[in-house]
């Protein structure tokens, strides 16, 4: 059986894709191909050079012209992951790509959800809201942010008024889930 290929867009730190890369490293049929950041000082790139992934680093005009689209195509992913990454998805890949661009985002979408919404800025609206659950949701990327078909969500108690406890344990819950729902799209 042929492996699957996978590759992750990311721009920051890199937890997550390294939480990624672990997960498959012993799988015998998921392989993540390439790692592909718009920000050369991102920590992500020191991750994936650590497990001997290929990296592509691309400025605003390599994403939306051609020069990222035909590095995918060349790399035949069979699924697209985002893991912290903040940049649009152009159509072009989106419509080559149709339900094989995959995103993890830290809140129970629709809520918290849209452009400028990541990272800290939604545990705080969530803090600010006295919302007694959050979560995250994994959805397919389509042309609007974070309005893409939803796949799973897990929810999780607020317990604390303090927004990094609070993206500390839902970046926890993350790390167990994306892998299994990565697995399981790549199965179906």
């Amino acid at each position: 059986m042929l492996s699957k290929r996978v590759v992750i867009f990311a721009s920051g730190g890199g937890t997550s894709t390294e939480n990624i890369i672990v997960k498959f490293k012993s799988e015998k049929n998921i392989l993540v191909k390439k790692i592909y950041c718009n920000n050369a000082d991102a920590g992500v790139l020191l991750r994936a050079k650590k497990y001997g992934v290929k990296t592509f680093v691309f400025n605003s005009n390599e994403l939306n012209g051609d020069t990222v689209f035909n590095d995918l195509k060349k790399v035949k992913p069979d699924l697209i992951i985002l893991a912290g990454f903040l940049k649009k998805i152009p159509e072009k890949i989106l419509d080559y790509y149709k339900n094989k661009v995959l995103n993890i985002h830290p809140s129970l979408l629709p809520k918290y959800g849209g452009k400028g919404m990541y990272g800290l800025q939604v545990h705080r609206e969530v803090i600010k809201n006295n919302d007694i659950f959050s979560g995250f949701t994994i959805h397919f990327v389509d042309k609007n942010y974070d309005q893409g078909e939803i796949l799973f969500q897990k929810k999780i108690k607020v317990e604390t008024d303090n927004a990094e406890d609070l993206a500390s344990k839902i970046l926890n819950q993350e790390h167990k889930y994306y892998p299994l729902i990565i697995k399981k799209i790549l199965s179906e």
